[in-house]
C-alpha cells in the first residue's frame, strides 16, 4: 500500500470512530511499518485550514470543527420552566404590599425564604430593589418592575385584580380557614416549602388569595431558571 493510501485508511479509520483513536489503535489497523506519527502530522497539516482539523484530543486522534467556525454551530434555547409555589407566592407578596423586606415576606409566609426564590424572580426582571427601609440594619425593600405590568398586561399596579374579582372568577379557594388559592402544579422546590403547608397562611396574607393572577408564569418561555 503506498503512502496515498495510506493516508486515505487513516483518514477513514479516525472519521469512522465515534471517540478520539489512540495511535496504538490505529498502528494495529495500518499495514505492518507504518510511520504512524508521520502519516498523523501530514494528515493533519492537509486538515489544517478546512471545516475540520485533525486534533491530538488526549491519547488520542480526532476531528474536530475548527475553532473559528464554533460560532457558528452555537444553538441558544429558551427553556420553560414552572414558577415554584414559593416564587409565585413571593412575587404575590411583593406585588401586593410593595416595598417590601425579605423578612417581612418570610413573616406573611410563614416560612423562611431560599436564597433562589428572589434570585429568579430578579434575573426575569419581574422585581427589583426599591430603596433600603429606615430601620435597624437598612433592609433592601423589593418592588414589582415595568416587566411584571407588561408580562401580565397591566397598565399599572391598581389594576391589580382585588378580593372581589377573584372570588367572582372563582379563582379563591373557598375552603374554610385555607385562606389561599387552590395552588396548581409543583410545589416541592422550595427549602423550606417541605414544611409548608396551606394553614401556615393565616387571614394576615388574604392578600395572597391573589396569587392565582400569576398563574400565567408557570408557562412563560423565556424562564431558564432553576430555584
Amino acid at each position: 500500500m503506498d503512502r496515498f493510501q495510506q493516508l486515505r485508511l487513516l483518514e477513514a479509520l479516525i472519521f469512522a470512530s465515534s471517540e478520539p483513536v489512540a495511535e496504538s489503535v490505529l498502528l494495529e489497523r495500518m499495514p505492518e511499518d507504518t510511520d504512524i506519527v508521520g502519516l498523523l502530522e501530514e494528515l493533519a497539516g492537509i486538515y489544517a485550514n478546512r471545516g475540520v482539523n485533525l486534533q491530538k484530543v488526549g491519547k488520542g486522534w480526532a476531528f474536530r470543527t475548527a475553532e473559528d467556525l464554533a460560532d457558528y454551530f452555537t444553538i441558544e434555547r429558551e427553556v420553560a420552566r414552572k414558577l415554584s409555589r414559593a416564587a409565585v407566592e413571593t412575587l404575590a407578596i411583593i406585588a401586593y404590599h410593595q416595598p417590601i423586606t425579605r423578612a417581612e415576606i418570610e413573616e406573611i409566609r410563614g416560612v423562611a425564604l431560599s436564597r433562589g426564590t428572589l434570585d429568579t424572580l430578579l434575573e426575569i426582571e419581574w422585581i427589583r430593589p426599591r430603596g433600603r427601609r429606615r430601620a435597624p440594619g437598612k433592609p433592601v425593600t423589593w418592588g414589582t418592575t415595568e416587566g411584571f405590568l407588561a408580562h401580565f398586561g397591566l397598565e399599572e399596579l391598581a389594576a391589580l385584580p382585588g378580593m372581589d374579582e377573584l372570588k367572582a372568577a372563582g379563582l379563591l379557594d373557598n375552603r374554610p380557614g385555607a385562606g389561599i388559592l387552590a395552588m396548581r402544579g409543583e410545589e416541592n422546590t422550595d427549602e423550606a416549602e417541605d414544611e409548608e403547608d396551606a394553614e401556615d397562611l393565616d387571614e394576615r396574607t388574604a392578600f395572597l388569595e391573589n396569587d392565582e393572577v400569576f398563574e400565567s408564569v408557570e408557562n412563560d418561555e423565556h424562564i431558564a431558571l432553576e430555584d
